[in-house]
């Protein structure tokens, strides 16, 4: 009986070693592409807060474009939110977070009125809203761990269509932000109407010195709002990719941890049934070796 366990206790312990492995080599993946999303959000800043400045100097150049990009709606009949989550699990928190945020951000929309139109990012998105009875109008999948700027030009272009053509009055965004390699949250951004804050708003009223557009405002503003919407889709991309790397770092080398442990307490236990079981054979021949002296 007790060989027997010990059997078990061993292939069970070779089966934990296996997976130790694999959530090892799986953890140093992780670690080193966070360093590249870490490198290439920080390439991404200056680009993203200078086409922010120039697009909104542009449009306060013009007040009635300034008036469409840049002013929140009185009254909002529908939305468009884009979610952005992962194309694998393995990664903790990361999915389920953003898509319980993005789920009662829906359920609160619709209770004030507005229809919401739902994109998604990630392979994790669709069906966790198609489960819930949500409607996902189009999802992007196979490019949330490493995204292009090609790819957030696909996202833009799918999302900029409804509000073009004024079927909803604001785009949002929920997905997860990377502040540091210890902090990540999960955030809702508006894509459109611009939201100008201090940092982008030209400090004097109209433009800084003379300014003169070739063509128009009206027609610069028209190439350059698809433009700046794609660096914020781009930006929550890398943003998105390096969250996952991080999450994912974290929840392998916490199962990395586990499967040690769990390998050290199978080990003991395979040791004392080990110990067991040579106590029993030598009970055993001490036993027989008393009966046939007692016999003769």
């Amino acid at each position: 009986m007790a060989g027997g366990q010990e059997r078990v206790l061993r292939r069970r312990i070779k089966s934990v070693q296996a997976t130790r492995k694999i959530t090892k080599a799986m953890e140093l993946i992780a670690a080193s592409q966070i360093g590249r999303s870490q490198a290439r959000i920080a390439a991404n800043r200056p680009y993203r807060a200078g086409m922010r400045r120039i697009v909104v100097e542009a449009a306060l150049g013009d007040p009635a474009a300034a008036a469409k990009l840049l002013a929140t709606p009185d009254v909002v009949t529908a939305t468009v939110v884009l979610v952005i989550a992962g194309d694998r699990g393995l990664s903790g928190p990361y999915n389920s977070t953003v898509l319980r945020h993005a789920e009662r951000l829906v359920r609160e929309l619709r209770t004030q009125g507005s229809l919401v139109r739902l994109f998604t990012v990630g392979k994790k998105a669709a069906p966790f809203f198609r489960f819930r009875g949500l409607d996902v109008e189009y999802s992007w999948q196979g490019f949330a761990d490493r995204p292009s700027f090609s790819d957030a030009r696909q996202v833009a272009l799918g999302v900029l269509a409804p509000f073009l053509a004024g079927e909803a009055q604001r785009v949002l965004v929920v997905s997860t932000r990377f502040r540091s390699a210890g902090v990540q949250e999960v955030t809702t951004e508006q894509l459109l109407p611009l939201v100008v804050d201090d940092s982008i708003r030209p400090q004097t009223s109209g433009l800084h010195g003379y300014t003169e557009f070739e063509p128009d405002v009206e027609k610069l503003l028209a190439d350059l709002a698809p433009t700046a919407l794609e660096s914020e889709i781009f930006t929550a991309l890398l943003e998105g990719a390096a969250s996952f790397h991080t999450s994912q770092q974290r929840a392998m080398a916490a199962a990395t941890d586990n499967a040690d442990e769990l390998s050290r307490n199978l080990t003991r236990v395979m040791n004392q049934a080990r110990q067991d079981s040579i106590t029993t054979e030598i009970m055993e021949i001490v036993g027989g070796a008393e009966a046939l002296r007692s016999g003769k």
